[in-house]
């Protein structure tokens, strides 16, 4: 009798809590873990409504439910609470839901790592812990999510270097790790695995070395591959150029050198892809690679004839200065032409200031008076002749000189016969 009353003393005691596991579901109880794992308090928590009493999660705020065949209760697929103040961590008691979907808890204060049981939760396609206090390095099980298609771990304090099994994870559509703290080269093996990868964005990171060449692989790539303000550095892979038409580049702000190739997608990228790379030249830069100093950055690529001079393209300024050289010289080419053309024309259409004709011409000669430019000086000599024959008449000496009107004038016997009629001269005794 005795024990009887104490077994059911103990079984009084024992009901609320009896009640409690058998009245909520086991997803229920793995999500009561994270409210538990957030500091505020519970009056003032926006996780006041879960509540341990009820018999499913699925009316709680923040949280979806599917039914699933083979179980009697609908089962959590997914947890969206963001943007709402949590301080806390993040347990590891989220992997027991394994027909999970989605978590969502960006925008928060969780602080500590990524808890490596999370990837338990086998159902996870979409994953976005963004905009928190995380630390740590990424977890390398991370693959071990079959469906995981959407990564966003952006805006975290995460370190460490890529885990080249990332190439695992092969249902990847957008990974985004930007604005952490990993370092490291970027490992090449990864890409050519990732054929269904839409969206990379690696930004404000530590990352140094060169870009992998085995990115330009990643066909379905769309929208801004983004690996600004790393500390990127060396020659810019050409393979770039196979990516997508599409695809914008963001290379700002690392130290890539060398000439930015002209093929593929890179001919349609504006400068500002580019920008504070001050080793970096050639189009769309506007920054010419003939007075670039690329000897140092392309030294790990070179070859044996690395060290062979390269022929270099005559620079806009000697070929301008070239084109205005070649117009002056035709412009004085063409005025000589015009100058002995119209000196010719000139001496055929000149005057004849001493007043010559062919002997019988009837036209009268041309006057000094009425002469062009080119006569002026003619006039002035014939002029000045006149004058010495006029004082020679004055002199008054005896012998007379033949004084032809037309100077140069030939005379044949025939002609002077046939030209009585005509004044041939003057004398200083006569007419003749």
């Amino acid at each position: 009798m005795k024990k009887l009353v104490l077994f059911g003393l103990f079984f009084l005691f024992l009901f609320p809590h009896l009640k409690l596991a058998f009245s909520l579901s086991p997803d229920g109880l793995s999500l009561l873990s994270l409210k538990s794992a957030v500091d505020q308090p519970s009056g003032q928590s926006v996780l006041a409504d879960w509540n341990e009493n009820d018999e499913t999660p699925c009316n709680w705020s923040g949280v979806s439910c599917k039914n699933i065949s083979g179980f009697p209760d609908p089962r959590v697929v997914g947890v969206v609470v963001s943007a709402k103040n949590l301080r806390g961590y993040i347990p590891s008691e989220l992997g027991n839901l394994i027909y999970l979907r989605r978590l969502n808890l960006h925008n928060n204060f969780f602080y500590g790592s990524i808890p490596d049981q999370l990837f338990n939760a086998t159902s996870l396609h979409s994953l976005f812990l963004y905009g928190n206090n995380l630390s740590g390095s990424l977890p390398p099980s991370i693959c071990k999510l079959p469906r995981l298609q959407n990564l966003d771990l952006s805006y975290n304090s995460l370190s460490g270097s890529l885990p080249e099994n990332l190439k695992n994870c092969k249902q990847f559509q957008r990974l985004i790790l930007a604005q952490n703290k990993f370092s490291g080269e970027i490992p090449g093996g990864i890409w050519p695995e990732l054929d269904n990868l839409v969206q990379l964005d690696l930004s404000s990171n530590e990352f140094k070395g060169p870009i992998p060449s085995t990115i330009g692989e990643l066909n379905s790539l769309s929208g801004t591959l983004n690996l600004s303000y790393n500390h990127l550095s060396g020659n810019l892979p050409k393979s770039l150029g196979d990516l997508p038409v599409t695809v914008s580049f963001d290379l700002r702000n690392n130290n890539l050198s060398g000439k930015i190739p002209e093929t593929g997608s890179f001919a349609n990228q504006g400068p500002t892809a580019f920008l504070n790379n001050p080793l970096l030249c050639g189009f769309p830069l506007q920054k010419s690679c003939n007075n670039s100093s690329t000897s140092s950055s392309g030294t790990q690529n070179s070859g044996p004839n690395s060290g062979e001079t390269q022929k270099k393209g005559l620079s806009p300024g000697l070929i301008i200065l070239i084109s205005a050289a070649d117009a002056g010289g035709v412009a004085l080419i063409g005025l000589i032409i015009v100058y002995i053309y119209w000196k010719n024309k000139d001496s055929s259409n000149s005057c004849s200031c001493t007043g010559k004709t062919k002997f019988g011409d009837n036209n009268k000669g041309k006057f000094c008076s009425v002469c062009p430019f080119g006569c002026i000086n003619e006039c002035r000599n014939n002029d000045s002749e006149l004058e010495d024959n006029e004082k020679g008449e004055k002199s008054g000496k005896g012998e007379g000189e033949l004084v032809a009107i037309d100077k140069g004038f030939s005379f044949e016997l025939d002609e002077l016969l046939r030209a009585s009629a005509y004044v041939l001269g003057k004398s200083g005794l006569g007419i003749v």
